[in-house]
């Protein structure tokens, strides 16, 4: 077996990790494993099975290590049964597999064993330092003299009785807070709690396999300013797409929180993963990809939203429409895009559009621009938006249209999308619509 376990550090004052603590790292770590506990001060987690899906034990350790010292993670252990893992992490031995288990164990204090601490008066007047002279002693004297619980800890912790976990549940929300050390005055300094925050929603999307496209940040304030700031604040920061990557998640909190003004110092943070994404796993290949370099486009655009404003950055997106001013949208990059991507017509579509078509002129019927047009392919009939209200009141008129359109040459202009409408008269008209690359 392979456990380890992380060991928090002690409260002010020395007391305990609060179970708050204990809780975020534990939400944390469940990406990794769905059997992790807590004991004590320490979060545990049972390793064996899912160590190959991250890249082996030593890539396993190292991220471990990496994003643990995030979370405030003082030390960590590994060793072959969770007690022990706990006991050497106390001790500040890593390593449990570098020598036999009963030694490391053996040359520990008896502090290090919870159960052995209440006698640790009376052991140490019988010549007992470490754990080896307490497991040395005649065990129907130590099972008389004392509890039952000591001879059973010292089993667990060599391997010699099986142990018991209650194993920690994945939430089905995300909703953390973090009581920050000291008060924050600025509102970008708040981002070095939120990100630790922001690990621990990562690791729960992992963990469910999903990935977020809205989390809100909200803080609270002092509560000697509250009567004349109000209690708090908060900002909701939205992906176009699913995510879970920390450190884009880092920066776009980083690029909102730049532009907030705090109204008094802060002293709280709460972090909620307000809209949730299933997400699809990409599998193993056995041959390997390239590696990506840099950032996608995707990422990149939406930290520039962040910086300019969600209005200064659009994206074109198709719509389920035939009328050409109507086919293709202007949205904000941080929006979600349409679960159904709209399928392309199979006519021509010019390279440019014009904002508003042009009206020709004609000369025997003939549409005109820079000489006379020679039609080339058509007509591709285009008729609807009946439905279609533009405007408001009296004012509100449809977007109905009836088309014929064409593709026409021009010896000056090149190739060029016209259409003609066709009106209930017997007058129609010409009007200019596109250019051909």
């Amino acid at each position: 077996m392979l456990w380890a376990a992380l060991l928090l550090p002690p409260g002010p004052d020395g007391a305990p990790p609060s179970d708050e603590a204990l809780r975020g790292v534990a939400t944390w770590a469940l990406q990794f494993t769905p059997r992790v506990a807590t004991s004590e001060e320490a979060v545990l987690l049972e390793l064996e099975a899912s160590a190959r899906l991250f890249g082996g034990k030593r890539a396993l350790r190292d991220r471990i290590l990496q994003e643990g010292a995030d979370q405030g993670v003082s030390a960590l252990a590994w060793a072959t049964n969770s007690l022990a893992a706990h006991l050497l992490a106390r001790a500040g031995i890593e390593n449990g597999f570098k020598r036999p288990l009963e030694e490391l164990l053996d040359a520990l204090p008896m502090r290090a064993l919870t159960a052995v601490a209440p006698h640790e008066g009376i052991l140490s007047r019988l010549g007992c330092r470490t754990l080896g002279d307490v497991r040395r002693l005649p065990r129907g004297g130590v099972s008389r003299r004392f509890d039952k619980l000591l001879l059973g800890a010292l089993d667990r912790a060599y391997g010699l009785q099986p142990e018991a976990h209650v194993w920690v549940e994945l939430p089905e929300t995300f909703d953390a807070r973090l009581e920050l050390m000291s008060r924050v005055e600025m509102a970008p300094a708040l981002l070095f709690g939120a990100r630790r925050l922001l690990l621990q929603m990562c690791g729960w999307l992992a963990a469910r396999h999903s990935g977020t496209t809205a989390f809100t940040l909200k803080w609270a304030h002092d509560v000697m300013r509250s009567k004349e700031a109000g209690q708090g604040g908060e900002i909701t920061i939205r992906t176009a797409e699913p995510s879970r990557n920390l450190e884009h998640l880092c920066r776009l909190l980083a690029e909102h929180l730049a532009k907030t003004e705090l109204k008094a110092p802060v002293g709280e943070l709460w972090l909620n993963a307000t809209e949730v994404v299933s997400l699809d796993e990409k599998s193993a290949s056995l041959l390997p990809d390239e590696a990506q370099q840099g950032e996608s486009l995707q990422l990149v655009l939406e930290r520039i939203a962040a910086r300019l404003g969600p209005d200064r950055v659009l994206r074109p997106v198709l719509t389920e429409d035939h009328r050409l001013e109507w086919m293709q949208m202007w949205q904000p990059v941080p929006m979600p895009r349409p679960r159904k991507t709209a399928e392309p017509l199979n006519i021509p579509q010019p390279t440019w559009v014009l904002p508003t078509p042009l009206k020709l002129a004609t000369r025997g019927h003939r549409p005109l621009y820079q000489g006379v047009l020679h039609l080339l392919t058509g007509p591709h009939r285009v008729e609807g938006g009946w439905w279609h209200r533009l405007g408001e009141g009296c004012d509100a008129t449809t977007g109905h249209v009836q088309r014929d359109y064409w593709v026409a040459l021009s010896e000056h202009a090149g190739v060029l999308w016209i259409y003609q409408e066709r009106l209930a008269s017997e007058e129609t008209a010409w009007y200019l619509h596109g250019v051909f690359a």
